[in-house]
């Protein structure tokens, strides 16, 4: 491998950045793509595929066969607090591969005790994200129900383009959430993106069963998320 692809790899890496190495099996030459860069014709469609799948592997275009190794940022699912739903969600986001962290000021409720084995952070949203940033590469979840701790996180998740932020609320909890999005400057398309109520409509009631309802809406998200196109034109 080149040394500065190897960089240029490590660089995007770091900063949690979609990027893929394009090597030529046929003279052994490498290059780096990032999500978005524009790459012409039927390789640029196959490196949006390979991104939306995350899945390397070889592709033959006009004759010629690419290997195609992509790097995709760990999904990482932030949960804007501690109740029993992010209780449970934690081990099942766990199993299906996503770093899952809750913040959450209450400080009788974010306990160690509670949730052992998940970050944990009792401090309030815009101090910890911060710190922490949202990406394209984050699910953000609301389920506090107080206004105080979840607008915020909300419309950073919006500016920060995550691929699924989803709010905790009745309909008219939601309507009183619009207003106050609103009037903090966020725009409706924007605001229309929040998946409220939260979770996909299977019925549920517990909050094991919200917990799936929501961590399944949060995988089909990322799975079905939209790609940056890589294709140019010819």
């Amino acid at each position: 491998m080149d040394p500065l692809s190897l960089k240029k790899l490590n660089a995007a890496r770091a900063a949690r950045e979609a990027i893929a190495l394009v090597t030529d099996l046929g003279d052994g030459r490498d290059r780096v793509v990032k999500e978005g860069d524009p790459v012409a014709g039927e390789l640029g469609d196959a490196l949006a595929r390979t991104f939306q799948t995350g899945k390397s592997g070889v592709v033959t275009v006009d004759g010629r066969d690419f290997f195609i190794n992509v790097h995709l940022p760990p999904p990482r699912l932030v949960v804007i607090g501690a109740v029993h739903i992010s209780q449970a969600m934690a081990p099942m986001a766990a199993l299906a591969g996503y770093d899952m962290e809750i913040i959450d000021p209450r400080t009788a409720f974010a306990t160690p005790e509670r949730f052992e084995g998940v970050r944990l952070d009792d401090d309030w949203p815009e101090d910890v994200l911060k710190l922490r940033p949202l990406d394209p590469y984050c699910a953000l979840c609301a389920v506090t129900h107080d206004p105080k701790i979840d607008d915020y996180p909300l419309k950073a998740a919006l500016e920060a383009k995550c691929f699924y932020v989803g709010a905790l609320g009745s309909r008219k909890t939601h309507g009183k959430r619009v207003e106050r999005l609103l009037a903090e400057g966020v725009p409706q398309a924007a605001i229309d993106t929040i998946a409220a109520p939260i979770g996909l409509d299977i019925g549920a009631s517990s909050p094991a069963e919200i917990a799936v309802a929501v961590l399944a809406q949060v995988i089909e998200a990322f799975r079905k998320r939209e790609i940056v196109s890589g294709k140019a034109a010819a």
